[in-house]
């Protein structure tokens, strides 16, 4: 079994910068790909960035692109989300998903097997 913790949401103004953590723990042994998802009140789960196994491979949506920046430090079982450039529209509960190694990297949250709790991102003058 495989536990996600989630850090580093609060409140920020437009324009400005925050820095997720997604700290795992637990059955670490195996390769994970890591996804970060948000879901805003009344909107759908969407994925925002993903990262493969070894970190080569990062995947974002457009809506962040250029904006945000996903990475890893597999020696500290942490995936990080450098978000820049926020705007109203990101505020959300933001989710870290995990799934073992498959040979390909998943986009999609039913694609997942574990799950953080989330962290409320806000963004408002």
């Amino acid at each position: 079994q495989l536990h996600l913790v989630e850090s580093g949401g609060g409140l920020v103004q437009p324009g400005g910068s925050l820095r997720l953590s997604c700290v795992a723990s637990g059955f670490t042994r195996r390769s994970y790909s890591i996804g970060w998802f948000r879901q805003a009140p009344g909107k759908e789960r969407e994925g925002v960035s993903f990262i493969s196994t070894t970190g080569g491979l990062t995947k974002y949506a457009d809506s962040v692109k250029g904006r945000f920046t996903i990475s890893r430090d597999s020696a500290k079982s942490t995936v990080y989300l450098q978000m820049n450039s926020l705007q109203p529209e990101d505020t959300a509960v933001y989710y870290c998903a995990a799934v073992p190694f498959r040979g390909y990297l998943p986009l999609t949250s039913t694609e997942y097997d574990y799950w953080g709790r989330g962290t409320q991102i806000t963004v408002s003058r």
